[in-house]
């Protein structure tokens, strides 16, 4: 990830670990990492470990990656739909078919992402 993406790499957040407070304390370097980079949103699907209330008072939001990804298909449809047979097209190893592909997404717990897709196929 760091080889591909080096831009996307968050430092100096560790300082802010100890002044937050999230039910599972281990989630606390994701939530210092967001706002060191002052992210609006924490797209994540362990919706229990990130209060809603307690990440408004720090002007963050949290989302479920299906809800996240169902926005980006309704702002971008036309490359949300070019960016998914470009994925199923990758899938040699086995290869499988687009209706297979949506298979595993919702099966995965991406619904929305499922249906959106499988409507405009």
């Amino acid at each position: 990830m760091d080889a591909a993406f080096p831009e996307a790499e968050v430092t100096s957040y560790k300082a802010l670990i100890p002044t937050l407070t999230l039910p599972d304390a281990n989630d606390r370097h994701v939530l210092a990492a967001a706002l060191r980079i002052q992210a609006q949103v924490i797209v994540t699907a362990n919706l229990k470990d990130f209060p809603t209330p307690y990440l408004a008072t720090l002007g963050i939001e949290r989302q479920h990656p299906d809800a996240f990804i169902g926005q980006l298909i309704d702002q971008q449809p036309a490359q949300a739909l070019a960016a998914f047979r470009q994925q199923v097209a990758y899938l040699k190893n086995p290869p499988k078919t687009a209706m297979e592909v949506l298979g595993s997404l919702q099966r995965s717990g991406l619904s929305i992402t499922a249906e959106r897709l499988a409507a405009m196929l």
